[in-house]
């Protein structure tokens, strides 16, 4: 992932799918005072300042509760241990994601299993949903796919039918709407992560967990605290996975300009959308009811590779999210799931390509993204 900028303007213009130390210099004054109070109080692990950004995450989901976690990874794994799930059960997931949706079935000790995406929306289907369920199915997790809501009433009406638990996962997705509600407070709890480059993100490793249910709460709280909820005593075996206090402090302060910087990546993706006329690329459908965040711009084409490579010449540098679907990752094999099981999923992680998108991005660089794109002949 590239995170600078090398070369200048003009012919050498040398555009990142990435520069978080831009957004970096634009908050450094604000950075700086919000960490020297943690500083000054000592408070680094968990304490006064994850419990603001808690109550505030709280409040911008719509949400009656939120924790601070070390990790989205971590927020996905105690998500389905606090519903009660573990060995023998089963949990669909989409096989087109990052691996850590799946991450957090395992290592709650439930099987992982996979199900395809829509072919337009990119998002988990629930026709595949229907398919893949059994007596030990207990959850789904869907996926804000680059910050588009998954079609949560679609997924709903399947799990309601069946008396399953509809988790979300938000890592790319703070600021997402579906039909006019927040991400992270549709389901039975949300799991965000706070890696650096989301856009919501910390200078390190964060996550966390929305939800409403005051019993899932509490159970995330001891979880997270050796399973713990009075110092010293412990009621469960739990684990060691609290949110830092400079990542709180961080967080509060960044919380207050998500909506802005959201709102630019919209700009950015219309433009994008409205100047890019290649009929050789395809983007993400994004329904009426959606309102997307922009975490990843993504265009898919039959020669992925031959386009990046002709990105690069241009001074244009792409990322690629992901290029093997979970179902046929190596750590997955016993599964037995092979080539051909989710079609869509599968084009999709052959031809996708995320071409350069963050809230910094200056006019020039836009246009010049606009015009190589466009300039692809295959």
């Amino acid at each position: 992932m590239a995170t600078g900028i090398s070369g200048g303007f003009g012919p050498c213009m040398s555009i990142p799918f990435l520069d978080i130390q831009r957004q970096y210099a634009s908050l450094k004054d604000e950075i700086e005072s919000a960490t020297s109070e943690v500083f000054r109080e000592g408070a680094y692990s968990g304490g006064p300042f994850v419990d603001a950004f808690e109550a505030a995450f709280a409040s911008y989901c719509g949400t009656g509760f939120a924790e601070g976690l070390s990790s989205g990874t971590d927020a996905l794994h105690l998500a389905v241990r606090a519903l009660g799930i573990g060995p023998g059960d089963e949990v669909i997931v989409p096989a087109n994601t990052f691996v850590a949706t799946a991450w957090g079935v395992s290592h709650a000790g439930a099987t992982p299993v996979f199900a395809d995406c829509d072919p337009d929306t990119w998002t988990i289907d629930p026709a595949s949903i229907e398919k893949r369920l059994t007596k030990r199915t207990k959850a789904v997790i869907g996926v804000h796919l680059y910050g588009q809501p998954f079609d949560f009433d679609g997924v709903a009406e399947v799990a309601e039918r069946r008396g399953l638990f509809v988790i979300e996962d938000c890592a790319q997705a703070v600021g997402a709407l579906y039909k006019g509600k927040r991400a992270g407070g549709l389901g039975i709890a949300g799991c965000f992560s706070f890696y650096p480059g989301k856009n919501l993100g910390a200078y390190g490793e964060a996550g966390g967990i929305t939800t409403n249910d005051p019993a899932i709460d509490e159970r995330v709280r001891s979880l997270r605290n050796h399973g713990s909820v009075k110092k010293y005593y412990h009621d469960e075996i739990g684990f060691n996975m609290r949110m830092d206090g400079i990542h709180g402090a961080v967080l509060s302060l960044k919380l207050k300009y998500i909506d802005s910087w959201n709102e630019k990546r919209r700009v950015i993706a219309k433009r994008y959308r409205d100047g890019i006329r290649n009929p050789l690329l395809k983007f993400q459908k994004t329904p009426d009811w959606a309102t997307h965040a922009y975490h990843l711009f993504v265009a898919v084409t039959e020669k992925r590779d031959r386009f990046k490579a002709f990105l690069e010449e241009k001074g244009v540098f792409p990322g690629i999210h992901y290029p093997v679907p979970c179902h046929l990752q190596k750590a997955y094999a016993h599964l037995g799931y092979g080539k051909g099981a989710f079609p869509n999923a599968e084009a999709l992680s052959v031809g996708c390509l995320s071409l350069p998108i963050f809230p910094e991005l200056t006019d020039d660089e836009i246009e010049a993204v606009i015009e190589a794109a466009n300039g692809y002949a295959g």
